[in-house]
């Protein structure tokens, strides 16, 4: 999709104060209705950021992709319900499944259950509860399980984050982090989710943001493993009516909290507990016996299922057998885990049942960086085959020393995590090196399968490393299984990105770094891809590989734009221009000319834009690298256009359009479409604009792009409007403007709700218009966006002279007519001082309101804009008709006639023949 222009959009709510962090598009748009909504922001579509702390996919994301060249990947909308419309209900589910280990704790839960249920009753606001505990006590299995028995009391959803407070081999997630998971599941676009560099301001604004989205909502929120109060406190929802249970080793204790200790279990549940997973019948066993088992496992449910399972693999044994090895185990731990023997007596009986080749696989899942995995991450660990690391994985689980979760994923707990690295330290000191290898290998192989579905036909893709061919990767046929696996396993990707940087494994944290960018660059979040980007260009100096250098820096780059932190785009562009120089890569050169020509376009610096785009034009000539010709000759028409060349913009638009068509490129080929249609709109060409228009929308519906159609809508809204059919405008904008709201668009819903405005004040209702254009106004504003405030402003000065209030007018016009100068759009200008001339001869002042026509007919032959050629022609003869007397003008006025004839706007055609026809009588 040849998508353009980063949004990066979100409000951080501090202090009581909204701050924008994040602008959202082009500093740099005109005014005029048509001009706005398609070259402005190819916005980027829709992909999944999901719930990854667990490895637990959840849906909810829409990502805007902005515009690069390869980078321009398309991603179709992916929605969180599964197929239903967008705005069908979701209710989004993530909590692991129930144990049938789970034993009976009947005074813990009967306090939780019994706690929720009276707040409920009495309407009180939910309290945290806190359910705390040594290692192994089953507090995770608890306070899922409470979970399950309490979903039908929370409708809205129920979901799960594991925080990893004390994982080993993991640093415990951030607040932001976990928020920004949290934000995204419940189906905030990924524009919308606050980013920037001052973390604790980022995540009060993601906080604030959960907050609000919760408010109203009955859902429970299990945040598992917690580290600290601090770090859970900002993941906390606002509303009452929200359950939020938290597990922890920890007291974290605050005053509106509930707090439970889950303990060891009393021995007669630990026994009944050993009996039920041993598959032995009670009277089979010496319960006398038994008790001792769970006494020397510290009756904690974790080391009596390691043991339970144990005498189930082993129908010989008796349980006096397994109490002897028990034994024999806690001897030979010795004294340096005195501490821990209780339990991992239990571990280290179970680890030496193994056999040889499981045990070392037991070991090398030890060394995994990420949380979860599955059998293919298993096999690149273990170095078997896949269907061998099921059979290990399965038996392993059937073991209880792995936990098994949603998508046939597995898990170790932290102690045997824990307990399995201790165990690969005490062997091949490189060993822990070699499996990191491994599994990074594994997942450049994957992702270079993956990337072969989202990004662009003919753009350049990160290539797997030498050894990948061998490697068995997923069944990833589709986009939509890309997608799937990607969320699964973005959390573990980077996890796998830190740990190789840590071993100094740099070429592995360049690459994969390098073939998680496309997918990144469409999911965010982008503070999330900054990181990654800037680790990899570190990496990339310590092996002193400029290419790799040059890739990283304008990965930072194109993210930065996604931003709006133009000036750190810039400066991350020019370096890589400047490392890809160094080893004459003239591709690599190429599209980071093309990225600063968008960065240069979105600051209204029109001629460094244009050198820009022609530089890196001429480049992908010399390759005969189509896309790239394709991309910098859009950029280049859409930088045409801006500057009121109307022209160049069609002759460079029109042979990128040929290149798409010929490449296949539907998104190129839709874009390209929409920009044409904007030219040939402001040049007067109604007809092709609107065919162009509906051309391209048919290409969006096609490819179930509704943030597109939304654009075309609203472009196709303009033209109506321009032509005279006022109400086929209105219901083309009210339409966009319900596709905006419900994606969560606001860039796109402050251009519909303007053009709205307009509608209603070509309409005659000037007073419903001035509420909708100030809306706008204040949207633009707070996006940053000086093109829609010019816009808006221009508007605002019309309908504030239609009722009245000349000096809101005046203002108006002055505020809009200093920023279209700024921006040097000609056009807009021109518009602005026709609706300034027309407020001056309304009110009284005809001679000041032909000079601001004159200024605007001037401007408006220069670049070609008939419509405002018309518009001035009309002004001037109007002015004469007062000053001088009926009659005179008359040569104006039908000179106008004739440019609207043309033009094909019939409503001033109208208009200026009664105004004629006394003196035609």
């Amino acid at each position: 999709m040849r998508l353009r222009r980063g949004i990066a959009i979100a409000v951080v709510a501090a202090g009581g104060a909204v701050t924008t962090l994040l602008v959202g598009l082009v500093t740099n748009a005109v005014s005029d209705e048509s001009r706005w909504p398609g070259w402005l922001g190819w916005l980027q579509e829709h992909a999944w950021f999901s719930f990854v702390v667990l490895g637990v996919t959840m849906a909810g994301l829409t990502a805007l992709l902005a515009g690069l060249s390869e980078t321009r990947d398309p991603l179709p909308p992916m929605r969180a319900d599964d197929g239903a419309g967008p705005g069908a209900a979701q209710v989004l589910r993530s909590l692991p499944r129930d144990t049938a280990a789970f034993t009976d704790r009947a005074t813990e839960l009967e306090q939780l259950v019994g706690s929720v249920r009276a707040s409920q009753e009495r309407g009180e606001p939910l309290p945290v509860h806190v359910i705390d505990g040594m290692p192994g006590a089953g507090k995770t299995t608890f306070a899922v399980h409470a979970g399950h028995l309490l979903s039908e009391r929370f409708p809205d959803g129920q979901l799960f984050v594991n925080l990893n407070g004390h994982t080993p081999g993991r640093t415990p997630v951030q607040a932001g982090e976990a928020l920004a998971s949290l934000l995204a599941a419940v189906g905030v676009p990924t524009p919308q989710i606050p980013v920037g560099d001052d973390v604790g301001a980022v995540t009060e604004a993601r906080a604030a943001m959960w907050r609000s989205r919760l408010a109203d909502k009955k859902a429970l929120l299990i945040l598992d493993n917690a580290a600290s109060y601090r770090q859970l406190e900002p993941l906390l929802p606002g509303g009452s009516g929200c359950l939020v249970l938290v597990t922890s080793r920890k007291r974290l204790v605050a005053n509106e909290e509930v707090v439970m200790s889950v303990d060891a279990l009393p021995p007669d549940h630990a026994v009944d507990l050993f009996v039920r997973l041993s598959g032995r019948s009670a009277d089979a066993l010496d319960r006398g016996v038994v008790g001792e088992l769970v006494r020397l496992c510290g009756c904690l449910p974790l080391g009596v299922s390691l043991l339970a399972a144990r005498l189930r693999h082993h129908p010989s044994w008796s349980a006096e057998d397994l109490r002897g090895r028990l034994v024999a185990a806690r001897d030979r731990l010795g004294e340096l885990r005195a501490g821990e023997r209780a339990v991992t007596a239990t571990f280290d009986l179970s680890y030496r049942d193994l056999a040889p080749e499981r045990q070392r696989f037991f070991q090398r899942l030890g060394f995994f960086p990420g949380t979860d995995l599955d059998a293919h991450v298993g096999a690149a660990l273990g170095e078997v085959s896949v269907a061998m690391a099921r059979r290990h994985l399965e038996a392993l689980y059937d073991d209880h020393l792995i936990d098994e979760h949603p998508g046939s994923r597995y898990r170790l707990h932290d102690l045997l995590r824990d307990y399995a690295r201790g165990l690969a330290a005490e062997g091949d000191s490189m060993d822990h090196v070699r499996a990191v290898e491994r599994v990074c290998t594994y997942y450049l192989a994957a992702l270079a399968v993956a990337n072969g579905h989202i990004v662009r036909s003919g753009a350049m893709m990160p290539t797997a490393p030498d050894g990948a061919s061998g490697v068995e990767t997923p069944a990833l046929e589709s986009r939509a299984d890309v997608l799937s696996w990607l969320e699964t396993e973005r959390a573990n990707i980077l996890a796998c990105v830190r740990r190789a940087n840590g071993l100094a494994l740099y070429d592995l944290v360049v690459r994969l770094a390098a073939a998680m960018a496309p997918f990144l660059r469409q999911a965010g979040p982008w503070d999330q891809a900054v990181g990654l980007h800037r680790t990899a260009a570190e990496a990339a100096r310590h092996t002193g590989d400029q290419r790799a250098l040059g890739d990283a820096l304008a990965e930072l780059g194109v993210v930065r734009r996604f931003m709006a932190a133009y000036p750190q785009a810039i400066e991350a562009l020019n370096d890589a221009v400047a490392a890809y120089e160094a080893v004459d890569d003239r591709r690599g050169k190429a599209d980071a000319l093309n990225q600063l020509g968008i960065v240069w376009y979105l600051t209204a610096d029109n001629e460094d834009a244009a050198r820009a785009q022609t530089e890196a034009l001429a480049l992908y000539r010399e390759l005969g690298y189509r896309l790239g010709q394709a991309n910098a000759l859009a950029d280049l028409g859409m930088t045409h256009r801006q500057m009121s060349r109307f022209d160049a913009a069609v002759e460079a638009q029109s042979e990128a359009l040929a290149i798409y068509r010929e490449l296949g490129d539907r998104y190129g080929e839709a874009n390209s479409l929409r920009d044409l249609g904007v030219v040939h709109c402001l040049t007067g060409a109604y007809d092709l604009a609107a065919r162009h228009h509906q051309d391209a929308f048919d290409i969006y519906l096609e490819l179930d792009d509704r943030v597109h159609q939304a654009y075309a809508l609203n472009e196709s809204g303009v033209v109506r409007r321009l032509t005279g059919d006022v109400e086929g405008a209105r219901t083309a904008h009210s339409q966009a403007l319900a596709y905006f709201t419900e994606l969560g668009e606001r860039f796109g819903r402050a251009n519909s709700v303007r053009h709205l405005g307009v509608v209603e004040r070509v309409s005659g209702n000037a007073t419903e218009a001035i509420r909708l254009l100030e809306e706008a106004l204040d949207a633009y504003r707070e996006l940053g966006s000086r093109g829609g405030e010019a816009a808006s402003l221009s508007e605002l000065g019309v309908a504030r002279g239609i009722v009245g209030e000349h000096d809101g007018a005046i203002e108006a016009f002055e505020r809009g007519v200093a920023i279209l100068r700024g921006l040097g759009d000609r056009c807009g200008e021109a518009e602005l001082l026709n609706h300034r001339g027309t407020l001056l001869l309304t009110s009284g002042d005809p001679a000041a309101g032909r000079r601001h026509f004159d200024q605007a007919l001037a401007l408006a032959r220069d670049i070609r804009c008939p419509l405002e050629e018309a518009r001035s022609l009309e002004g001037i003869g109007r002015c004469e008709w007062t000053v001088d007397g009926p009659g005179h003008g008359v040569a104006s006025l039908r000179a106008a006639v004739t440019v609207y004839r043309r033009l094909g706007v019939r409503a001033a055609v109208d208009d200026i023949e009664r105004l004629l026809a006394p003196r035609s009588g």
